[in-house]
């Protein structure tokens, strides 16, 4: 890591409304360094960097890189400036190929006398995709033909082909396995070889204290501190970040309580063709059910098969009634509740407000004589929930969309607490969670269990299924190939050795 400075950020500003989102934020960023953003969902790290990288206006202040005042308006912008940034949720466009992804607002390079030479586009990324690793990745095969991690490798080609000075790395890891984790690692690492800066965000305190330099922390959109990654331990982050210790369990300290032996729902011989096989289990009352495996193991359809969305699915789902659960209608009509993997595009409504979001499944409950809608009772059982939660907002009425990826998924939790659900599944619960809402989440699912409701957790994150699970399955190839029961033996490598 270089003394030079690379980036210097002064005294930012951003509000959004009556919201202050980033507040005369200022400090600077080296040459050839990962540099780590951390903070409490809502704390400013994205705002921050999406000024950088043109997606936000700058309210007031200034980027100075190399030396040179930048004030980018759009990513393109960006990108000419030699900044770029790979984000959180998908960032590929859907209808077009992997190439015209790449090379999405710089396509001036294959063009001739107003021409678009496609063939000599699409040998250019595949040439890229080779250097890359990614060749099963095709360049003229369509975007849409890939899963969500091999888009986030797309986006890795896109943000880093043309050396950007500055790379900003916004909570992409935990869209990723483990493998996609190593690639992106490896190619942070070849940046900084190359005397590029990575800006890198994200919720895992040992991720970032094992990958990064610097470390600089946001609390509610003002500079906290600037602190080097090998003077701090993750206790010291953590304080930084709440503004105080962190108190209370933060997984389940219990290990002996019994099952109930009441099964709430029985899943039988369940298959989806080319995703999962021969799926057996039940879930008790009571009880916290994990899922766990690689990446494409198969782990996240079972959430969507149970839930009734997926609609090629074969097998039962029989809930204790004798219940036949083949729709989302019918899921939750008898009380089953899912929470998506994929937030923006499957779990909220994006275009609707945090209230309108909240009270979705719960419209019948709350509608009046006749079926018809009650403005005020929605409005009442929005902001019980809401705020039982703790969302980030400024009221019911703001639109879902402005809300940091941590607020997003409170507002989905809020909307199955509110429908009080029986059975809850949870897929990738605290994907992009800052620790403490991580905590919050993990209490919440603890008092839920207490109370006699079902959870079915699906994770990539070993440590919180070790931490909160009664029992956990293990996927491989889109099959069972082991499970194990709560115990203080488990480890890691416990459930690694069952997925490889």
């Amino acid at each position: 890591m270089s003394d030079e400075i690379r980036l210097q950020v002064k005294h930012l500003c951003k509000s959004f409304g009556v919201t202050k989102a980033v507040q005369d934020v200022s400090f600077n960023v080296k040459k050839g360094s990962v540099h780590a953003l951390i903070g409490e969902n809502g704390s400013g790290k994205s705002t921050l960097t999406n000024m950088l990288t043109g997606i936000y206006s700058i309210d007031s202040g200034e980027f100075i890189l190399d030396g040179k005042k930048i004030h980018p308006h759009n990513q393109v912008e960006a990108n000419n400036e030699g900044v770029s940034i790979i984000v959180q949720e998908l960032g590929t466009l859907s209808g077009l190929t992997v190439a015209e992804n790449i090379f999405l607002g710089h396509e001036e390079q294959f063009v001739t006398l107003g021409f678009k030479n496609t063939n000599a586009m699409n040998k250019k990324a595949n040439e890229l995709l080779h250097q890359y690793g990614f060749d099963r990745i095709k360049a003229s095969d369509m975007i849409d033909e890939y899963n969500f991690e091999d888009r986030k490798l797309v986006e890795i080609v896109k943000a880093t082909y043309f050396h950007p000075k500055v790379v900003v790395i916004d909570e992409t890891t935990t869209a990723l396995s483990q493998e996609g984790r190593e690639e992106l690692y490896k190619h942070m690492e070849r940046i900084k070889k190359e005397g590029g800066s990575v800006i890198f965000i994200s919720h895992d305190l040992p991720e970032i204290l094992d990958k990064s330099d610097m470390i600089t922390v946001l609390r509610d959109g003002v500079y906290i501190d600037t602190v080097a990654s090998a003077d701090v331990t993750e206790d010291d982050l953590k304080k930084y970040m709440v503004g105080r210790e962190m108190t209370g369990n933060y997984y389940r300290a219990d290990y002996d309580e019994k099952v109930s032996d009441e099964v709430v729902l029985s899943v039988k011989n369940v298959a989806v063709p080319g995703q999962i096989s021969n799926i057996n289990f039940e879930l008790h009352k009571g009880e916290i059910l994990g899922f766990g495996g690689l990446s494409e193991s198969g782990m996240h359809e079972i959430g969507k098969a149970i839930f009734g969305a997926s609609f090629d699915r074969e097998g039962s789902v029989t809930l204790e009634d004798g219940t036949e659960i083949n729709d989302i209608p019918t899921a939750i009509k008898h009380s089953i509740a899912y929470t998506s993997k994929d937030r923006d595009n499957e779990s909220i409504v994006k275009n609707q407000s945090i209230g309108e979001n909240i009270c979705l499944p719960s419209l019948d409950e709350l509608a009046g004589p006749f079926g018809i809608q009650s403005d005020k009772k929605q409005n009442e059982f929005a902001n019980k929930f809401a705020k039982e939660i703790s969302v980030k907002m400024v009221n019911t009425k703001q639109f879902v969309s402005e809300l940091s990826g941590g607020n997003k998924q409170k507002v989905v939790l809020a909307r199955w607490i509110g429908k009080d659900s029986d059975i809850v599944v949870l897929d990738s619960p605290t994907r992009g969670i800052d620790i403490k809402v991580k905590q919050d989440i993990y209490q919440l699912m603890d008092r839920m269990r207490k109370s006699g409701k079902s959870i079915i957790m699906i994770s990539e994150e070993l440590m919180e299924l070790i931490g909160m699970c009664d029992r956990i399955i293990i996927m491989k190839d889109g099959k069972i190939s082991g499970q194990i029961d709560r115990g203080r033996e488990i480890t890691e490598n416990t459930l690694i050795e069952m997925m490889v």
